[in-house]
């Protein structure tokens, strides 16, 4: 795989989207391979997701970048950096993040949904001259998440707390009074082969896809992460792990937060008890640090002198990083594990469990949809 280096204005996002003010795309030696934008030196804020992702629109096999720019949606050739495509955005605030789907009944995800902060979402046919197909308004949340929940071959949209057809038309409303959904979620939960909708906000909550609230827990405050995964041998379906956002700071290294995990019907089993001193945690599971064992929780931008760390079922650290960065991770050449990459002051370190040759495997790669869903409010599927 290449690295594609992302920077956004420096603006308030509480209420206004970011925009992308440049690209840099290297590769595994670190040779710039294209750069599109002026890159800024001081750098901008990131309070909220920048407008960009990576994924294959046309279904050509090879991926393109789409991203806001100066007040555009831009495509542009993941091999050369050129800007295939442009379009006017269908409202001024319609760049609050990038979501590929598949509304549209294709072969691969040829649509892109759009939304502005909290209220409007736009599912847009990339295919068909930037078209819109429908248009949205509720309580969207931060990250709304398609997913085929029926088989038909066209994604259903999970919007914040409504359940939207894959023709915008709302099935149902999860009753939640929360003030919006902070991420989203998609497994199958307690192994029954159908996948359950997990919603963090104020509590953690699990539906079904024909919106049947399983269960529901309030105890952790401000859920801002969830995280389903294999994290212990015991019990029976995935557990859930999560961040709870226990005391907003207004810095990075004060107020606080905790990791928690709960079982598959919901109940709490784990609470990270962690020394004021951060409050920004970002977690996500990870699969394949090590071959043929359970599921880690990659753990970053803790705060408080606490580098980023893979957690296993009961919280306990089981690598802690020397870096402290931003954090990505991917099988990087296809070598059956992953590899964990940190961003710190011009500086991109990759880590790997055990001695990997970051060579290129001489063909394209397909790019999974948990990367093609970057997101500040990590969300996904399994």
């Amino acid at each position: 795989m290449d690295v594609l280096l992302a920077q956004g204005d420096d603006i308030d996002a509480r209420h206004t989207p970011h925009e992308v003010t440049a690209l840099t795309a290297i590769d595994l030696d670190g040779e710039v391979l294209w750069q599109v934008g002026d890159v800024d030196p001081r750098g901008g804020s990131h309070g909220a997701d920048y407008p960009v992702q990576v994924w294959d629109v046309d279904g050509d096999g090879e991926n393109e970048v789409c991203c806001v720019m100066d007040d555009r949606f831009l495509v542009i050739a993941g091999e050369t950096g050129k800007i295939s495509r442009s379009y006017d955005l269908p409202d001024p605030d319609a760049h609050d993040c990038i979501v590929p789907a598949n509304v549209s009944g294709r072969e691969y995800a040829g649509d892109v949904l759009l939304k502005d902060r909290y209220r409007r979402v736009w599912a847009i046919d990339l295919d068909a001259d930037f078209e819109v197909h429908w248009t949205h308004e509720g309580n969207v949340g931060h990250y709304p998440w398609p997913h085929d929940f029926d088989g038909d071959g066209r994604d259903e949209v999970m919007a914040g707390y409504d359940f939207l057809d894959a023709d915008g038309t709302p099935r149902w409303h999860a009753d939640i009074e929360e003030e919006h959904a902070d991420c989203i979620w998609v497994a199958d939960v307690n192994g029954d082969g159908q996948s359950e909708i997990l919603i963090g906000e104020g509590g953690l909550y699990a539906y079904t896809a024909e919106g049947e609230e399983l269960w529901r827990n309030k105890k952790p405050r401000e859920v801002q992460h969830v995280a389903p995964g294999d994290y212990r041998e015991d019990g029976e379906g995935l557990d859930i792990a999560g961040l709870d956002r226990i005391v907003r700071g207004s810095g990075r290294n004060d107020g606080r937060d905790g990791i928690f995990l709960v079982n598959a019907t919901g109940e709490l089993f784990a609470e990270e008890n962690r020394d004021p001193g951060g409050w920004l945690t970002i977690v996500e599971p990870m699969t394949g640090w090590t071959r043929g064992e359970r599921d880690h929780l990659l753990a970053w931008r803790r705060g408080g002198g606490t580098n980023p760390a893979l957690y296993d079922g009961s919280i306990d650290p089981v690598v802690s990083f020397p870096i402290d960065g931003h954090a990505a991770h991917a099988d990087l050449c296809e070598s059956g594990s992953e590899q964990v990459l940190l961003r710190e002051e011009g500086t991109i370190h990759v880590f790997s469990e055990a001695e990997t040759r970051l060579e290129p495997t001489g063909e394209s790669l397909g790019q999974p949809k948990r990367l093609a869903t970057a997101t500040l409010y990590p969300g996904g599927e399994r």
